[in-house]
């Protein structure tokens, strides 16, 4: 699955343990009702994403993950978590932005001002 949106915020990273980091992302999706989607990033793919992000139109693979908790007594939760593991920077977004040009300007010796 992929989510499409604007990085709206990008937390700090939370380590949890030697073995598990993570970090979360917030995106900003551009529908008729937007929504505001977390999407968790763990151990290496924590570095995908920085504060200067915010703003960039990006689409995210997904994997959906839910787990079982059952408490010391008995009692059942459920928990959804939305786990990225691939960014992409948006390619109309890339189109739309114009690229600057740069004209090339020749100057001989004699024009230089020193």
């Amino acid at each position: 699955m992929k989510v499409k949106g604007k990085i709206h915020f990008v937390g700090a990273l939370k380590t949890v343990s030697e073995k598990f980091k993570s970090k979360d992302v917030v995106l900003l999706t551009d529908e008729k009702y937007p929504q505001y989607i977390t999407i968790q990033l763990t151990q290496d793919k924590t570095g995908l994403l920085t504060e200067n992000n915010v703003g960039e139109i990006v689409e995210v693979s997904i994997n959906l993950r839910g787990r079982k908790w059952e408490s010391p007594t008995g009692e059942i939760k459920y928990f959804n978590t939305i786990e990225g593991w691939q960014i992409n920077a948006d390619s109309e977004a890339v189109k739309l932005t114009p690229t600057p040009q740069v004209s090339a300007i020749h100057l001989d010796e004699d024009d230089l001002p020193f």
